[in-house]
């Protein structure tokens, strides 16, 4: 919800794409500046105290925005601090909170629970979205939305309080160079890991087409907030579908091909829906964009959490969310720059045009990847040798 209204309360100040890549750019910035230190954190100190305080800060950031908008400011420099302190949470609360997930299930059910909990999260993107939107037009502004978000992130706050896991210190050596860079050697090594991360990164880097939604939704296709809420939650609810079918019928076979296959999907979806102007066909695109791109997700979650050692799965989750957010929030501010440049249409379709090379390319570059089988559990406590982790995996 806080998305569509900070994108929409944004673009009505200043009707100007460029300010919704850096949107994207503020919230993208403390990950690159804070990955080693929130990984390390994420090894360091207990997951769910570390989770903890990250709701706190969420739940004031959204006060901070809503105090903002009722204020009736004029400008986006507010907006843009609060961005700021929003993704330095962010930065911490992203590999924390996926290096918990391995303790919250056994090791048998985690490829399973990876899809349902990516299918949960996906159902209430799909919500969040189209309710922000509805609100945002129903109150004439973003301080409901805002007001909405920060009671939404002190129920979350109450829901990891319930939990009874502790994963106190994983990472036992002393803070040293060595340490905090751990996670970055250890994917180096790992090509198939290396592999997925870094398609994901350049496919979606340039195949942002959701970043630009509040251009089509006033200038292209004419529907106003309500109708953004509804574009913003296509993505999300084709992600869901595909989650639900994912955790019923999961990729047994053929992982690599599948992943490849996705994200050629991906792209071709972003040409179709930048070159279209129908709500229809645009809100197909985006549903077949979401689908698509849960399958690739999928895979790579499941990939980066089994084949990591579980003391140093926070670094190595830092540096999956690092190249994931430098897909989102630093593609969100490419596709604004690239939109001011060429116009909104051309940045979308060179966008789509982007990601199919980047398929080719890497299915060359990564033969690893494309010949992977089937995702196999490794054990909970076994340290995967480098020479055999990639064996044990394909």
């Amino acid at each position: 919800m806080q998305s569509v209204a900070v994108g929409w309360q944004v673009f009505q100040i200043t009707h100007r794409p460029l300010d919704l890549g850096y949107v994207g750019l503020m919230q993208f910035l403390p990950g690159i500046l804070l990955s080693l230190p929130a990984g390390h954190a994420a090894d360091r100190f207990d997951r769910r105290t570390v989770l903890l305080t990250c709701n706190v800060s969420y739940a004031l950031c959204s006060v901070l925005l809503f105090l903002q908008a009722r204020s009736g400011a004029t400008s986006v420099l507010p907006i843009f601090a609060v961005l700021l302190l929003i993704g330095i949470t962010r930065a911490f609360s992203g590999p924390v909170s996926q290096a918990l997930v391995p303790q919250l299930v056994p090791q048998e059910h985690f490829g399973n629970a990876v899809t349902w909990g990516a299918s949960i999260f996906q159902v209430a993107t799909v919500v969040g979205p189209a309710l922000g939107g509805l609100i945002y037009g129903w109150t004439h502004g973003a301080h409901s939305v805002y007001a909405t978000a920060a009671c939404m992130y002190s129920a979350a706050f109450l829901c990891i309080l319930m939990m009874h896991v502790r994963t106190g210190r994983m990472e036992t050596r002393d803070v040293s160079l060595d340490t905090l860079l751990a996670g970055f050697r250890y994917v180096w090594q790992e090509k198939i890991i290396l592999g997925s991360i870094s398609l994901d990164l350049f496919a979606v880097l340039l195949g942002g087409a959701t970043a630009l939604l509040p251009v089509y939704a006033q200038n292209i296709l004419h529907i106003g907030p309500r109708g953004l809420g509804l574009l913003r939650s296509m993505p999300s609810a084709g992600a869901a579908l595909m989650a639900i079918l994912l955790a019923y019928y999961p990729i047994r076979r053929r992982a690599g091909v599948v992943m490849f296959v996705a994200v050629s999907i991906f792209g071709a979806s972003t040409i179709v829906f930048g070159l279209s102007h129908s709500v229809i066909l645009s809100s197909i695109a985006l549903f077949v964009l979401g689908a698509s791109d849960m399958n690739s997700v999928v895979i790579r979650s499941t990939l980066v959490q089994i084949a990591t050692p579980p003391a140093m799965r926070g670094r190595v989750s830092a540096v999956n969310l690092l190249f994931i957010g430098a897909s989102n929030e630093f593609g969100q501010f490419e596709s604004g720059i690239t939109a001011q440049w060429f116009g909104a249409v051309p940045a979308v379709v060179l966008g789509g045009v982007g990601t199919l090379v980047v398929v080719g390319l890497w299915s060359w570059l990564f033969p690893q990847l494309r010949q992977m089988n089937r995702l196999l559990p490794t054990l909970e406590t076994q340290v995967i040798p480098e020479a055999a982790s990639q064996q044990e995996l394909v």
